[in-house]
C-alpha cells in the first residue's frame, strides 16, 4: 500500500486540484445562472450538457488514450477544461453555456478515466479497495473545499472564473513532472443491455433512475439554494455537506448491506431519501416565518444531511446488488454496463428537475428527488415479490465515488474469475 501511495501521489494531488475546481465551478455556474435570470428550464438544459458530454467522452476516450497515452490525454483535456471555464465569463447565454458544458463533460470523463485506469494498474487485488477509498476521500473532500471558494468573489465578477482556470491548470504540474511510467490502457467491454437486464432487472432500472437523481442533485442544488435566497456562505455550506456526506455515508451503509439482504437495504435507503426530501420541503417552507429563520436553516441542514446519507451510497449498493446475481468474471463488464445505464439517466436529470421546479416552484427540486427515489423503491418491492434473494459469497460492497467511470469500476477488489457459475 505504501508503494502504491508513493507511486500515485502525483495523481492524487492532481485530482485533488481538479475536483476542487470542479466543485467550485458547479456552484459558480448555478448561482450565476440565477443572477443572470436564466429560466429554470434553460438552466436545467444548460447543466444537462455536462452529462451529455460525459456520455460522449466515455464512449470515445479509450481509443484516444490507446493512441496518445495517459499523460498527454490528461494534459490536453485539463487544459481544455481550464480554457472552457474562462469562455463562460465572456459569452453569457444558456445555449452557449450548454455547448461549453458538453465540452467540460468530455474533458472531465477523460480525466477521470486516466486517473482511475492509472490507479487500477498501480494496485493489486489485495489493496484495490483501500486505494479506491483513498481516491474517494480525496475527490469528495477536494470537491467540498472547492465549494467554499464560492465566497472568494461575487459570482457576477470575472475573478471566480479565473480562479477555477488557475486551479485546473495547477493540477497539470504534478502529473506532468512525474517520472512514473503510465499504464497500458485496458479497454473494458460492457455487457449487452439484454444480458445485464436479464441478470438484474432491478440493478439496471435503478441505475438509470439513480443517474437521473444524482445528476440533478449535484448540478441544481446551488440553483435551488440561490432561488431560496440562501447567502453565498449558506450555499457553500449546503453543497459542502452534500459532498462530504457522500464520502462518510458509503462505509456504514455498505457494511449493513454486506450483513443483511442488500435489496432490502437499497429499498430502505431510497425510501428514507424520499421521506427526508419531503421533510426538507416542509422545513424550507418555514424559513421565512418571523423569528424562525436561524432555527429552520439548521433543521434544513440536518435533514439534508440525512437525505444525503440515504441517497449517495445508492450507486455502490446497486453495483453490489447486481454482482450478487452474476459470476465473478463478469463483475467488471456489468459495472461498465451499469455506468453506461447511469449515464443515460444522468443526461435527462437536470432538465427534468428544472421542469419540476418550473411547475411547483423552487421546492420542485425536492419533489423531483422524492418522486424518482420512490420509483426505485416501488420497483424494488415489485422485484422482491417475483425473485428471491441470492447469496453470492464473491460479491461485496465497494464504495464508489460519484465520478466513477467504467475504468474505475475495475478498481473493485474482487475481479478475479471463478470456476463455478452461480445458479440463479
Amino acid at each position: 500500500m505504501n508503494k502504491v501511495l508513493k507511486n500515485s501521489w502525483a495523481l492524487f494531488l492532481g485530482m485533488g486540484f481538479i475536483m476542487m475546481a470542479y466543485g467550485f465551478q458547479g456552484s459558480l455556474l448555478g448561482v450565476r445562472a440565477v443572477q443572470e435570470e436564466f429560466s429554470l428550464t434553460a438552466t436545467g438544459f444548460m447543466m444537462s450538457g455536462y452529462f451529455i458530454g460525459y456520455f460522449i467522452g466515455a464512449a470515445t476516450i479509450p481509443n484516444i488514450i490507446s493512441r496518445v497515452g495517459h499523460i498527454r490525454v490528461f494534459a490536453a483535456f485539463a487544459s481544455l477544461a481550464s480554457l472552457i471555464i474562462l469562455v463562460h465569463s465572456i459569452l453569457i447565454h444558456p445555449f452557449i453555456w450548454f455547448l461549453l458544458r458538453v465540452l467540460t463533460g468530455i474533458s472531465m470523463v477523460c480525466i477521470y478515466t486516466v486517473a482511475e485506469s492509472w490507479l487500477n494498474d498501480r494496485s493489486s487485488n489485495k489493496n484495490r479497495g483501500s486505494v479506491l477509498s483513498i481516491y474517494m476521500v480525496i475527490l469528495y473532500g477536494s470537491m467540498g473545499i472547492g465549494m467554499f471558494l464560492l465566497n472568494f468573489s461575487a459570482p457576477k465578477n470575472f475573478e471566480p472564473f479565473i480562479l477555477v482556470s488557475v486551479i485546473t491548470s495547477v493540477a497539470l504540474i504534478p502529473i506532468l513532472l512525474t517520472k512514473k511510467k503510465p499504464p497500458t490502457f485496458k479497454k473494458i467491454n460492457a455487457m449487452p443491455f439484454s444480458e445485464l437486464y436479464k441478470s438484474s432487472p432491478f440493478g439496471m432500472v435503478s441505475s438509470f433512475f439513480y443517474g437521473t437523481i444524482q445528476s440533478a442533485l449535484f448540478t441544481l442544488l446551488a440553483v435551488y439554494a440561490t432561488s431560496m435566497n440562501f447567502t453565498i456562505l449558506e450555499i457553500s455550506i449546503v453543497t459542502f455537506l452534500l459532498a462530504i456526506s457522500g464520502a462518510v455515508a458509503q462505509f456504514p451503509v455498505g457494511k449493513i448491506s454486506d450483513i443483511y439482504d442488500r435489496r432490502k437495504v437499497i429499498i430502505v435507503s431510497t425510501f428514507g431519501a424520499a421521506i427526508f426530501s419531503l421533510i426538507t420541503i416542509f422545513v424550507s417552507g418555514q424559513m421565512y416565518l418571523p423569528d424562525g429563520l436561524a432555527t429552520s436553516k439548521k433543521w434544513f441542514y440536518f435533514f439534508f444531511i440525512l437525505f444525503s446519507f440515504c441517497s449517495l451510497p445508492m450507486f455502490s449498493l446497486i453495483l453490489a446488488h447486481t454482482n450478487d446475481y452474476i459470476t465473478k468474471d463478469k463483475f467488471v463488464a456489468a459495472g461498465a454496463g451499469l455506468q453506461f445505464t447511469f449515464g443515460l439517466g444522468a443526461m435527462s436529470g437536470p432538465f427534468l428537475c428544472s421542469i419540476f421546479m418550473d411547475l411547483v416552484g423552487s421546492n420542485g427540486f425536492f419533489v423531483f428527488l422524492f418522486f424518482f427515489h420512490s420509483l426505485i423503491g416501488a420497483f424494488g418491492i415489485y422485484r422482491m415479490r417475483i425473485r428471491e434473494t441470492v447469496e453470492n459469497p464473491d460479491s461485496q460492497f465497494v464504495a464508489m465515488p460519484q465520478t466513477i467511470t467504467p475504468a474505475g469500476i475495475e478498481l473493485n477488489p474482487t475481479t478475479e474469475p471463478i470456476e463455478e457459475p452461480i445458479k440463479d
